[in-house]
């Protein structure tokens, strides 16, 4: 008999998994945040009452609980919005997940403002050990400003490789690569980029990505085949018609700088005659939900938004574990193109065609 083992504590992931919904689902739940239908409220409080859970703050084997901050900033809402929130939670299930495996309590807060002093305070939390900000719509002085502020920190979502400043972003130039050679194995002579009028630097890197890529291969991309919209639907939607009805001329792919610009793009293009992909082919980037659901279903970059959110929960733990000042990291985490129904196949492209 070994009647003096202790009792593990119940953790959070446990309880998730009782009740059948995310890590950071449940976190948010038992924290009174978040909106979140009744039943799925009663099903982790459930979760939690049955298996004993107690918060960590309150453990009596814990003295000090562990904090980090995942501060989601929309400065003006193109892309940090209502349409990219489940790629925003996928990156706070792989922090979440990670968070736990790592004795950390995961908050999370949200910043909608182009007043970025707020943020500074909440970073500036005596109980806060690092925090993930969501750089989507940051400027370059944005990123710099906060990371002067003198807390652990680290950018998901963004990248600039000047700043003195640690990120974990996608890998746009092989993904974009990835795109660009597939065009080439179709046989498509002409392409074109739909691009973004936002403020997005993952919009820039992959718009600089794929013209390299293209130059590479042999590929030219006319001026006149560079379009840019609204990163809204309705928004590109619109402006890619007003495109289309002064372009009788149109090119015979194009690559749109993420899902949302492809989807207004998409319906543009049928609204104003042309079949996909029969007479155009359409690429996407993000892999959002309704892309698979389309008609035809959107070919585009699959992110790892998980691994992404996990990465940079590992990359402030050891940089809490270094304790004295550490150079900065940059972690490039690589996609997976997937070919759907809105690309010309081809028969060289060694990838995957769902």
């Amino acid at each position: 008999m070994m009647d003096n083992l202790e009792t593990k504590p119940v953790t959070l992931r446990q309880v998730a998994e009782r009740a059948g919904v995310s890590a950071s689902t449940a976190s948010l739940v038992l924290n009174a945040k978040g909106e979140f239908p009744q039943i799925t409220r009663e099903r982790v409080l459930d979760a939690a009452s049955s298996l004993g859970y107690t918060p960590r703050g309150v453990r009596a084997k814990v003295d000090v609980t562990r904090t980090l901050r995942f501060i989601r900033i929309s400065k003006h809402g193109e892309t940090v919005n209502r349409d990219h929130n489940h790629f925003i939670s996928d990156y706070i299930d792989g922090m979440s997940q990670e968070a736990t495996r790592r004795d950390y309590v995961l908050e999370v807060v949200t910043h909608d403002s182009a007043d970025l002093s707020g943020v500074l305070a909440a970073s500036d939390s005596r109980n806060l050990d690092g925090a993930i900000v969501l750089g989507t719509e940051l400027s370059e002085q944005d990123v710099q400003m906060l990371a002067g502020c003198g807390a652990r920190i680290v950018f998901i979502d963004t990248y600039y490789p000047r700043l003195n400043a640690n990120f974990v972003d996608m890998d746009n130039d092989q993904t974009v690569f990835a795109i660009a050679c597939h065009m080439r194995d179709a046989g498509f002579r002409r392409v074109g980029f739909v691009g973004s009028t936002a403020d997005v630097a993952n919009f820039r890197l992959r718009e600089d990505a794929f013209l390299k890529a293209c130059k590479s291969i042999g590929i030219e991309v006319l001026k006149m085949d560079r379009i840019r919209v609204a990163a809204t639907r309705d928004g590109a939607f619109e402006q890619a018609k007003h495109y289309l009805k002064i372009h009788n001329d149109i090119a015979e792919a194009y690559f749109c700088v993420n899902d949302i610009v492809a989807f207004g793009m998409m319906r543009a293009l049928q609204e104003s005659g042309y079949a996909i992909p029969v007479d155009v082919s359409i690429f996407g980037f993000d892999n959002l939900p309704m892309s698979s659901l389309l008609s035809p279903s959107l070919s585009t970059v699959d992110v790892p938004k998980q691994q992404i959110g996990a990465t940079a929960v590992r990359l402030i733990d050891d940089l809490i574990g270094a304790g004295a000042s550490q150079p900065s990291i940059k972690v490039l985490v690589s996609g997976r193109l997937i070919l759907r129904k809105s690309t010309r196949k081809s028969s060289e492209a060694k990838l995957t065609h769902l």
